[in-house]
């Protein structure tokens, strides 16, 4: 059995449910094809994901703006209101979350996918976050998930041993990349299902 010193949580969508529709379906009047379809085309997955890597939000937004200018209060919507956007905790995952803090045994650090304009809002919001031995901001770093170097980055910041660690996250890409670099990965589904993978590593919350 190997000997896993270290726990590396996601943070959005294992510890944080963040979800646009919470402003875009209002704003949209509740129809759901309208908002999917901007989603789709306009501030789509990927231009969101640009800014998780560091670029600015204003420059993005007006990038947006210059190339879709009907869609304007829309795009100005996104960062403009995204505070909104932050759902709850994920109660059951900050349970195992305070359970790995409180048992003393183990390393516990963040990797997230996530703007570093936008992060010190969360934190405001989430006390969990302050719990963490460290946390390595993609915003900050210029790069992000799944790209090799930001997880090269968390381990040689934390002095992580690959195959002593657990990288919990909700997207499978995310965990394949993981995977690659040696990393004993749980693609996170539910709390419940969680606390099932843990016990395959003989840990016991």
């Amino acid at each position: 059995m190997k000997q896993i010193d270290t726990i590396i949580f996601d943070l959005g969508g294992v510890l944080i449910d963040w979800n646009p529709e919470y402003v875009f379906l209002d704003a949209f009047n509740g129809d759901r094809k309208k908002m999917e379809w901007f989603f789709e085309n306009i501030c789509t997955h990927d231009w969101n994901e640009n800014q998780d890597a560091g670029y600015p939000l204003a420059q993005a937004t007006q990038d947006l703006v210059d190339k879709f200018p009907d869609y304007e209060h829309y795009i100005k919507m996104f960062y403009g209101e995204w505070e909104n956007m932050l759902g709850g905790a994920i109660d059951g995952t900050v349970k195992i979350l305070e359970a790995f803090i409180k048992s003393d045994k183990y390393k516990v650090v963040a990797l997230t996918n996530w703007s570093n304009e936008t992060f010190p809002i969360a934190q405001k919001h989430y006390e969990f976050l302050h719990w963490f031995d460290g946390i390595v901001v993609s915003g900050d770093e210029k790069t992000r998930k799944p790209f090799k170097e930001i997880y090269d980055i968390t381990l040689e910041r934390f002095n992580i041993t690959p195959e002593n660690a657990i990288f919990i996250d909700d997207n499978l890409r995310n965990i394949q990349a993981s995977s690659a670099l040696g990393i004993n990965s749980i693609h996170f589904e539910s709390p419940e299902k969680l606390i099932e993978h843990l016990k395959q590593y003989n840990i016991h919350l």
